[in-house]
């Protein structure tokens, strides 16, 4: 999608929001890109002002242009380029924080409109905000809105377009402009309220200039907290906030692996084998001989055959719904509040609470969990989480299979994997602080209001999100299948197998069949275990195996993932980690509880 050269940027604090701002101006024109030179996604999208286009860049919410991560750095890159305009959105519920922010971005002499946003809240806690006196002491436009509602975003959109239509006037005039009610950039301007704010940023009186300012602006009355309030803050107490949170993930659990199963089994499954594969079967069985070539494409493990049935009738479906259930939980507060709940615990593991919501979306898929990391805010911490998702974190898919896997023999087989997974989790993060140097600041996280999300807000960002795993994780799992398919046909997998029956067969005890499993494993983590579905194993026998596929080797797709974001020292490091645990550990159970049993 070609956007305009001239662009409006739409800053603020994170959880102010943005998103929800950037959906409704841009409608679907919209597209998520790289800040150059980092990792960071913002997106950007078509918005109409008047007759012209503009390009809308949502970016990173920060708290300060002072970086002290890679999306502070990217805030404070895109200011430092310069825009037409920005929007800044202020959160009047937390307003004396936002403008911090609203008083260093004036710096920049850029041309400004606020948003006073989030007013509907802030009303429930009896909160009123006087947009006359922000718009004074500002200098500029402030709009009073409920973004959810689209309250307030045409008034908005007037005064950027007068304010993009404006010519910056000598600073003699600027009372003349204020009250005439029409404002440009006045951040030199030594007769303006924002110019003397804007001085406290040089004397680092940035924060005494911005409580001065809401202390004029706010008015509170005691009011009673609603329903949604008082549970918002239940939740971060260990009673009732514990029960809640287990409710809350087992009801996501089940929306995940029961949504991804009837679509998996009911739709998807069915189309692939019955329409799709038979379809491109008979096309390359019509053009091409029988042989190496066609099996590659169309055999047991065919480039068209594989991709189809692992990407989009078993990956797809529980990928769609983890996130459906993610987003909903992230954009209704849930998450980090949960973190604050698990903080303590967390840390004695050594990372913070905040790791918990980058691990709830390993669950879904490793990819995203490893590129969510990101937001950490030190290098040890991405590579302990990134460690801990790889060893003891199944994605949805291979969680599907183990719980298949094992809830054929007896009850207690899920219940103490499930324990068994518990204390791998807290030994692989114990250890991995130790070997990784760095260290791991303390949480630091803002609980934002609890709210039901925006539908088109949500909607937008769950596509987004399976857009980006698709642009993400589709060349490596291409990749994958094309691997799968030459080690079928050129016969190097009986081979393997051959030679790794002594570990198979003496050292797990399992069926030297079983040998396929940790091959394919190398493909695709739930192919480590889908094998074992079809063969006749003993309890201990089917336990072990599903130990091992937990443990085992980041599938090809993680593994890419894992050197691009740390180089192949370090991803080679974890691979090789979990091959020699699962198997050590793995052998470790077998023999164990032969001796007891």
């Amino acid at each position: 999608m070609s956007l305009p050269k001239d662009k409006i940027l739409l800053m603020g604090n994170p959880n102010v929001g943005k998103s929800i701002f950037f959906t409704q101006l841009t409608g679907v024109h919209a597209m998520s890109s790289n800040y150059a030179g980092t990792t960071v996604n913002f997106m950007e999208g078509r918005f109409p002002v008047g007759k012209k286009d503009y390009a809308l860049i949502d970016v990173p919410g920060t708290y300060s242009l002072t970086p002290t991560s890679e999306a502070e750095t990217v805030a404070a890159g895109f200011m430092e380029r310069g825009a037409k305009a920005v929007i800044c959105v202020l959160d009047a519920t937390n307003l004396e924080r936002n403008l911090r922010l609203a008083l260093e971005l004036r710096r920049y002499g850029i041309p400004m409109a606020y948003a006073l946003n989030m007013l509907d809240v802030a009303g429930r806690h009896g909160i009123t905000v006087n947009a006359k006196v922000l718009q004074k002491e500002l200098g500029a436009p402030v709009v009073p809105t409920v973004a959810v509602k689209k309250q307030g975003l045409d008034e908005l959109v007037r005064q950027l377009e007068a304010l993009l239509n404006q010519e910056t006037a000598p600073e003699e005039n600027c009372e003349k402009r204020q009250l005439e009610n029409t404002f440009t950039s006045c951040a030199g301007c030594a007769t303006c309220p924002a110019a003397r704010r804007s001085e406290a940023a040089d004397s680092n009186d940035l924060w005494a200039a911005a409580k001065e300012i809401a202390g004029r602006a706010i008015t509170k009355k005691s009011s009673s907290p609603g329903f949604l309030d008082r549970l918002g803050d239940n939740m971060m107490k260990p009673m009732p906030g514990i029960p809640i949170a287990f409710l809350v993930m087992a009801l996501t659990i089940g929306v995940v692996v029961g949504g991804g199963e009837l679509l998996r089994e009911g739709v998807l499954l069915p189309l692939v084998e019955n329409l799709i594969v038979p379809f491109f079967r008979d096309i390359f069985t019509g053009l091409l001989p029988p042989g190496v070539l066609l099996n590659i494409l169309v055999g047991e493990f065919g480039v068209f055959v594989i991709s189809f049935e692992w990407i989009l009738a078993l990956i797809f479906p529980f990928v769609f719904f983890f996130y459906i259930a993610f987003t909903f939980l992230e954009d209704t507060g849930f998450l980090p509040r949960m973190s604050v709940l698990f903080d303590n615990i967390m840390s004695k593991l050594g990372v913070q609470g905040g790791s918990l919501i980058h691990i709830i979306m390993g669950f879904g898929c490793a990819v995203p969990a490893i590129i969510g990391s990101r937001a950490a805010t030190s290098r040890k911490e991405r590579v302990v989480i990134s460690a801990a998702i790889c060893f003891a974190i199944p994605c949805i898919s291979q969680t599907g299979a183990i719980i298949s896997l094992l809830s054929a023999y007896a009850w207690w087989m899920l219940p103490a994997m499930t324990g068994f997974g518990m204390l791998l989790f807290a030994c692989v993060t114990l250890v991995a602080g130790k070997l990784v140097k760095g260290t791991v600041a303390p949480l630091i996280i803002e609980v934002p209001n609890l709210l039901m999300p925006d539908p088109k807000a949500y909607g937008r960002k769950l596509l987004t999100r399976m857009k980006h795993f698709l642009h993400e994780a589709q060349a490596p799992m291409m990749i994958a299948i094309l691997i799968a398919a030459l080690l079928a046909e050129s016969g190097i997998l009986n081979v393997i197998a051959v030679y790794a029956q002594p570990i198979i067969s003496g050292w797990l005890g399992l069926p030297s069949e079983a040998v396929i499993a940790l091959i394919l494993g190398i493909v695709r983590r739930e192919m480590s275990v889908a094998p074992l579905l079809a063969l006749d194993l003993t309890p201990l026998q089917a336990f072990v195996g599903g130990a091992v596929s937990l443990m085992y080797i980041p599938c090809i797709s993680v593994f890419a993932i894992l050197v691009r974001e740390f180089k192949v020292r370090i991803a080679a490091f974890i691979a090789l980690s979990t091959v020699a645990v699962a198997l050590f550990a793995g052998g470790l159970i077998n023999h164990i509880v032969r001796v007891f049993v």
